[in-house]
């Protein structure tokens, strides 16, 4: 297997794929799978390096297609009882497998539909406008930037989506290829076939003995440097991914008008949410911001109520003054004091939006008991309830601070006690 350490970092590509923040929860860890032992030239494709690999996934454009992806999660979390996440919703991305079918034109424009037994639930994006429907719910929630933001976006040359991404396997997988150039090893192993198309597999292997993510694997199409399937192995489990994200099917190719165009269903609710844009000053305060920041991550200093300990794969995130019950009763508040409150994602803007998104009562983005879930997904511990899970763990301490981490909950709780 060609190994070799880690390069600098290379430049972000745009992510098209973007819904409602739940989602996240499925795929908030690295990612990480074994290597295999056969040459580049077995399957008649020429040699490449890991260097050149992660050149050619990073360089090239984002690639229109539509496809069938499985998502597959096998996290070790507690079996869930809620009926939601049986359904077609994010909340059934924490495990077992769920289809998702995706379109785009590998620019502004998306559709993924998580397809349930019995329910879908999709989400398209155009740009600065998106929108998200349930079946189950029969609900449409549109998201956009007011009239006059949205002139004022074309200016700036950006876009607002609603936060958080979906797990597209060519997003995640430049995500991970983006995240593993540093404290880690990257090689490349046999080539494989994943959707019927000949593919490269790029292999990071973590050098920290304590994370609890083994090594990543992500199939890059041969042809197009596209990232065809994102595979998570948890250092606890040897035998099977804890993770996998893969397409089944894929055809490059522009879906065409009518499958990115939304429609809403006949007779389906339609809620508005107007998604902030910072102002002027906060956008020129936050490129001011960016131009001071310094090269190494590391050195960066955290905000207010976050501390950070580690480094690489065994970094804990401490916040402090979260108020657990106010956030499971959806008060986006109970975070404490909100330390990009003065930034381009802070002010009372984008409290709204939380407060749209996650309303209290009927008709939040995704309905479900989020005190059940909290209660299921964690357990008793002294000082607290912890989350632990294959590739990731989380403690939450009676007294207001919550740490979260790809290590177990000792290395958690040993760095409370720091």
């Amino acid at each position: 297997m060609d190994t070799a350490p880690a390069s600098p970092a290379r430049p972000r590509l745009r992510t098209a794929w973007a819904v409602p923040a739940t989602a996240v929860v499925a795929v908030a860890a690295a990612f990480a799978a074994p290597p295999l032992l056969a040459s580049a030239d077995s399957a008649g494709l020429p040699e490449v390096s890991a260097a050149e690999l992660l050149d050619r996934v990073a360089a090239a454009e984002p690639q229109a297609l539509s496809g069938t992806v499985v998502h597959t999660a096998r996290l070790g979390l507690p079996e869930l009882s809620l009926t939601q996440a049986s359904g077609a919703d994010p909340v059934s991305l924490l495990s077992g497998s769920t289809t998702l079918r995706v379109w785009t034109d590998g620019q502004e424009r998306s559709r993924v539909s998580l397809l349930g037994t019995a329910s879908e639930y999709s989400v398209v994006t155009d740009a600065t406008q998106a929108w998200t429907y349930s079946s189950s719910d029969d609900e449409v929630v549109h998201y956009a930037l007011s009239p006059q933001d949205a002139a004022r976006a074309q200016e700036l040359a950006a876009t607002a989506t609603p936060p958080a991404d979906l797990p597209s396997p060519d997003e995640l997988g430049r995500e991970a290829l983006e995240r593993a150039e540093k404290d880690a090893t990257v090689g490349v192993d046999a080539v494989t076939t994943v959707a019927g198309r000949d593919a490269y597999q790029v292999v990071v292997t973590p050098r920290s003995t304590t994370t609890l993510v083994a090594r990543i694997v992500v199939a890059v199409d041969a042809a197009t440097w596209t990232p065809l399937r994102v595979q998570v192995w948890s250092s606890d489990e040897a035998a099977t991914p804890a993770l996998e994200v893969g397409f089944t099917d894929v055809t490059f190719a522009d879906p065409g008008e009518a499958v990115l165009t939304f429609s809403a269903p006949p007779g389906a609710e339609v809620r508005e949410v107007t998604v902030p844009l910072p102002d002027a000053a906060a956008h020129a305060a936050a490129a001011d911001a960016a131009q001071g920041l310094p090269a190494d991550p590391e050195a960066m200093t955290a905000p207010e109520g976050v501390r950070v300990s580690g480094s690489g794969w065994d970094t804990v995130v401490e916040l402090s003054g979260v108020d657990v019950a106010a956030l499971l009763a959806g008060d986006p508040s109970a975070l404490g004091d909100d330390p990009a409150a003065d930034g381009p994602l802070g002010g009372e803007g984008a409290q709204d939006l939380a407060e749209d998104f996650m309303p209290e009562g009927d008709g939040a983005g995704v309905e479900l008991d989020a005190g059940a879930l909290y209660d299921q997904l964690t357990t008793p511990v002294e000082g607290g309830r912890a989350l632990t899970s294959t590739l990731l763990s989380v403690l939450v301490l009676d007294d207001g601070r919550v740490l979260v981490g790809s290590v177990p909950v000792d290395v958690l709780r040993a760095a409370a006690d720091a």
